[in-house]
């Protein structure tokens, strides 16, 4: 067997992008993109794709060459991740969130050739490009713009347009030529920053191979069928969108794009295009929970919600279900190409009481079809925790959809793969039945008299208030127990009493430490409660725990002095 030998019949590099050219021929008449009145078929959407690999390479685009794109969930957007990679070209998806600071720092890593800049973030890129270097140690990228695709306004003769781009795009140059310009699996097809909230953000660059295994894995984890209809309420720079631009043009599905996630566009546009999958963070779910007051519409079948990012707790999962939603919980980062744990459903489950079901949710599950490994470990000894739910390690995975490394960063990538595996920072345990539950992450670890506290159990009994809409535990310092726990939180909303003392909030700091102390032991309950009417959160979402300890630490006072802490608490409102 031996003397068996690869050629060009049996080995063809696997890439995500052979997907959309299967869906062009597979379903001709299925629709594939939404974008308010647009509409766009598989074969609309794979020619648009090719003419602007076409146009690409007309500006000199080439194998491993940097395009970066600073836009929300439109059309461009999504084309773009099969477009650029046609070429043979890395994609650079922008985190729209962040500020010209930022910005101008991936910029200055990069070095793409080009910019696509949709017209919402043009005052943006101005305030962007004026932060970079103007000599020849760096040539600026070329711009071009992304005006909506049935706008009448008219670009200069100076400025490039996408639309434009798409329309000269030399369709017979790009079927000849777009398609085998990846001669290599291991080649980078995209280029994903992360959120940098402690540091400068790092470079991670994503394989063709693990792209396309990570988009599978996600169909297969997910149990997306044939023919889903996407709403896109997760960012495509965010990892991607989870793969999910990949996945769903596998599946033959419609993505419904939509440019700001508010309550009324999701509700909207689930109700009029009979939306069946969604992805989210948790933070997200406040956006339903507080919409469905204005949304009385009856769906026929629920969504299936991906959610991720950060572990929500049961009592928050059970309200989004009521509200229609079918909620699976899963497990990645940006380094891991999306997710790869994902919380399976068993059949047994189904026969326990509600809330233990939610609990069983609220885990991030096993590994998925396409990692090789996924172990929780010691951070001390480096061997494989007991697998009973209680013994908890850092999370570590290993597989081909792992990232190749950070882009000019071998520091970084080395202390990223140390000891063989992909080692997340992840804090968790492996219960027996095999599925693996984060328990923190291992900064945000309360050590208080010894004992170590998760925030985020701690997190779980405060959800599960029925006045609590949103709630963040970090460490507050403590004179005798080193630290404590301190808890912020959001109430719902019309949390107020109309009696004979006027307003009144009913659910005070006194309540909620009590509830604490009921429901939890002694040592893990907060000995703070500060409200607020918004968590800080990063560009992804994620609540800014970082920011939370800073505060934290100024609310630390000798003795019970009214005065003082009232002073301190004025003080936080010019810190959010």
């Amino acid at each position: 067997m031996d003397n068996l030998v690869l050629c060009e019949a049996n080995n063809v590099p696997l890439t995500p992008i052979t997907f959309l050219k299967r869906a062009s021929e597979c379903y001709p008449n299925r629709t594939s993109i939404i974008y308010g009145e647009t509409r766009f078929t598989w074969p609309q959407t794979y020619d648009r794709c090719c003419r602007l690999a076409a146009s690409l390479l007309s500006l000199n685009i080439t194998r491993n060459d940097v395009v970066s794109i600073l836009a929300p969930n439109v059309p461009a957007m999504y084309e773009m991740h099969f477009g650029v990679p046609m070429t043979g070209a890395v994609l650079n998806p922008i985190n729209t969130r962040l500020d010209a600071k930022t910005i101008s720092i991936i910029l200055r890593h990069a070095q793409p050739k080009i910019l696509f800049v949709d017209h919402e973030f043009v005052p943006l890129t101005r305030e962007v490009l004026r932060l970079l270097p103007f000599d020849d140690s760096q040539p600026l990228p070329m711009i071009i713009f992304i005006d909506e695709i049935d706008s009448t306004r008219k670009p200069s003769s100076k400025e490039l347009d996408y639309e434009d781009l798409i329309l000269r795009g030399d369709h017979s140059l790009s079927s000849a030529a777009s398609m085998f310009l990846v001669h290599n699996e291991h080649d980078p097809i995209s280029l994903n920053y992360t959120s940098g909230t402690t540091a400068d953000p790092k470079g991670v660059v994503i394989s063709h191979k693990g792209a396309y295994l990570a988009a599978l894995s996600a169909i297969m984890g997910w149990e997306m069928g044939i023919f889903p209809v996407y709403l896109w309420t997760l960012p495509m720079f965010h990892a991607n969108g989870w793969t999910h631009t990949w996945s769903v043009a596998a599946r033959g599905g419609t993505n419904v794009c939509i440019r700001h996630v508010t309550a009324p566009e999701i509700y909207k546009n689930i109700n009029l295009h009979g939306v069946t999958h969604m992805s989210c963070v948790p933070t997200v779910f406040r956006i339903l929970i507080e919409g469905s007051r204005t949304n009385q519409s009856h769906r026929p079948r629920p969504v299936k919600v991906l959610t991720g990012g950060s572990s929500p707790p049961a009592a928050l999962l059970e309200k989004v279900q009521q509200l229609g939603f079918q909620v699976m919980h899963g497990y990645g980062l940006t380094e891991a190409t999306g997710p790869v744990l994902f919380c399976e459903w068993q059949e047994e489950w189904n026969r326990l009481p509600e809330h233990q079901q939610m609990q069983l949710k609220a885990r991030q599950g096993v590994r998925n079809i396409v990692l090789a490994d996924v172990d929780v470990k010691d951070t001390k000894t480096h061997k494989s925790v007991v697998r009973d739910g209680k013994t908890t390690g850092e999370i570590v995975v290993k597989g081909n959809s792992v990232m190749k490394g950070y882009l000019k960063n071998p520091k970084a990538t080395s202390e990223a793969f140390k000891h063989g595996w992909l080692n997340t920072g992840d804090i968790g345990v492996i219960h027996p039945d095999g599925h693996i539950e984060i328990k923190d992450r291992s900064k945000d670890i309360i050590i208080s008299g010894g004992e170590n506290i998760s925030s985020i159990e701690v997190e779980k009994v405060l959800y599960e208030h029925p006045k609590v809409m949103e709630v963040a535990v970090v460490a507050m310092p403590h004179s005798l127990w080193g630290e404590t726990p301190c808890a912020f939180v959001i109430r719902k909303k019309g949390e107020i009493n109309q009696g004979d003392r006027g307003e009144e909030l009913v659910t005070r700091e006194g309540d909620l430490i009590k509830y604490c102390r009921e429901n939890m032991p002694h040592f893990m309950c907060p000995r703070k409660v500060v409200f607020f009417e918004e968590l800080p959160k990063n560009s992804n979402g994620k609540i800014l725990k970082s920011k939370l300890r800073d505060i934290a630490k100024a609310l630390v006072v000798d003795g019970d002095d009214v005065a003082s802490k009232k002073i301190v608490l004025d003080r936080i409102g010019s810190r959010l």
